[in-house]
């Protein structure tokens, strides 16, 4: 806390603590590029600026694009970008006023099931769908086929009655028993 600088005026693009002098003072070179986004928020950096004017968080500088091994620290400063960005993106999309009843709360409120029962339940569904889905993608030609396939859709029954124990289990007794 003794690097706080105290009773600065506090501007949006200046950091609130005292930085190291070379990291302070040193203005990217011209190899180095810096960030145009902001990785948290997404929201563009202003011209000179080193902090994010939303959130606060540092910009990062970008490594040069003939520089050693700036492969993988360009692709990965990249995928945060772009992952922030979609995510802003995400909160700007209206959904329809129905898709709430799909928030796993919502499901659990409406089955009455305990979160570790409801995850239980929902993997037994899956299980279910996966011995179906093993019937609609596979067709046997001979016996050998046909007994192949069963024992599939015998495993997926079998995980989906397990996860279904499981779900019972892990249910908890109500007060009227």
């Amino acid at each position: 806390m003794a690097e706080v600088a105290q009773d600065a005026q506090q501007e949006f693009w200046r950091s609130p603590a005292v930085l190291e002098p070379a990291v302070e003072t040193a203005p990217p070179s011209a190899a180095q590029q810096m960030a145009d986004a902001c990785a948290d928020c997404a929201s563009e950096f202003m011209i000179g600026a080193r902090f994010c004017h939303t959130c606060g968080l540092r910009r990062p500088v970008l490594a040069a694009a003939g520089a050693e091994g700036s492969g993988m620290a360009g692709l990965w400063t990249w995928a945060r970008t772009w992952a922030g960005s979609a995510a802003a993106a995400g909160r700007k999309i209206p959904f329809p006023d129905w898709l709430h009843y799909l928030h796993f709360h919502e499901i659990k409120r409406w089955v009455g099931l305990p979160t570790a029962a409801l995850i239980a339940f929902m993997i037994g569904l899956g299980c279910v769908a996966g011995a179906i889905g093993v019937s609609l993608f596979y067709k046997a030609s001979n016996l050998a086929e046909f007994q192949a396939i069963q024992m599939w859709r015998i495993e997926w029954l079998l995980a989906a009655t397990a996860s279904f124990v499981a779900g019972i289990l892990l249910k908890k007794p109500s007060d009227n028993q």
